[in-house]
């Protein structure tokens, strides 16, 4: 009984604490960029550290791996396309979270599975069966789930939490507004291409199973992609200093927690568990962002916001819901295939000895 408390109770605290990791990062994020730092630097030198703090962990934990995979042209070629989509995901959400607020980022950031089951359906790596309910609850948990961020994008409605840190002044909630609607777009556009993201990166675990190596070379090519982008873009040597202090923090904590720390908790609890509970997991960012967003950032909380973001979580969870179904009737039909087989073969036997 222990063991199997331990066995759920240990991959459950894994996922709130990667949760909580993510939602930092935003927030790290966007602090460090409110201070004037470039989100194109931020990208350099968090990626950078990150190289740094993954080329040990990665020779250490595969070095035991046999056969070691081996690396080729065409997978170095993969991972410099794995970190050019990544390079732009991160800016674009970088950016969407400059202009609007953690809070918004974590409520579209649900989109992506959303987005990854169209293009896996897309690219013929999801059947779809329009007959079936399992496939008719995905495409309705879709829907549902695009609604919702059209609505926390478009509509704020009332204000259900809002802090006096904020004027009221009708030419400041008009900027506001304009920025959220700027930030939201920017977010989705991050969801889409992450989705992107993540089809390749699935390919590319098949070609080269060897995570961390992987997540090494990801961070690697991306600090290289955006320093000849900042080094093109940003000609002010200023913006590439990491003072005031909270640019610094705010780098030390994107490579320590937002890629070695999180990657690797959620990599372990996968490996524990499973995609399903793994994914199960990003609605809580939601939660976490609104807690710390509205206690200590003093951010607002909207009526738009709170009904789009449980549009995204019923749609995400439809979408979950009719997966899992899928390969549980998907692992019974296996089943009873090999069981018919099995029952096959001693007839077989039988006729065979009789002749």
């Amino acid at each position: 009984m222990g063991m199997e408390m331990e066995k759920v109770a240990l991959p459950f605290v894994g996922m709130v604490m990667a949760e909580f990791a993510q939602v930092g990062l935003m927030i790290v994020g966007k602090e460090a960029m409110s201070k004037g730092m470039s989100n194109l630097v931020f990208i350099f030198y968090s990626n950078a550290f990150a190289s740094l703090i993954l080329l040990p962990s990665a020779l250490l934990f595969h070095r035991s791996q046999s056969p070691r995979p081996q690396l080729s042209f065409c997978i170095l070629c993969g991972f410099f396309l794995l970190g050019l989509i990544g390079f732009i995901v991160q800016a674009l959400g970088y950016a969407g979270i400059l202009y609007s607020s953690p809070t918004l980022a974590t409520a579209i950031l649900n989109l992506t599975p959303a987005f990854t089951f169209i293009l896996a359906v897309t690219f013929r790596m999801e059947k779809l069966d329009w007959r079936s309910s399992n496939s008719q609850v995905k495409i309705i948990g879709t829907i549902i789930s695009i609604s919702g961020a059209f609505i926390v994008t478009l509509y704020k409605g009332l204000p259900l939490l809002m802090t006096p840190l904020h004027s009221n002044s009708s030419h400041k909630l008009l900027v506001q507004m304009s920025n959220w609607v700027i930030g939201g777009l920017l977010l989705a556009a991050d969801a889409m291409l992450a989705s992107t993201w993540l089809i390749l990166q699935a390919w590319m675990l098949k070609k080269y199973p060897a995570e961390l190596i992987v997540v090494f070379f990801y961070c690697f090519f991306v600090a290289i992609q955006s320093a000849v982008v900042s080094l093109v873009v940003e000609r002010d040597l200023s913006s590439w200093s990491l003072q005031p202090n909270m640019r610094l923090i705010a780098v030390l904590y994107s490579a320590v927690f937002g890629s070695a720390f999180q990657v690797g908790i959620s990599a372990w609890c996968l490996h524990k568990t499973g995609p399903l509970f793994v994914a199960m997991f990003k609605p809580v960012g939601i939660v976490i962002s609104v807690f710390i967003g509205v206690i200590f950032l003093g951010d607002n909380f909207y009526l738009g916001s709170l009904i789009g973001a449980i549009l995204i979580v019923v749609g995400f969870y439809c979408v979950m819901w009719g997966k899992a179904k899928e390969q549980k009737t998907g692992e019974e039909t296996r089943i009873s295939g090999l069981e018919s087989s099995r029952e096959k073969v001693p007839l077989l036997q039988n006729s065979n000895e009789e002749i």
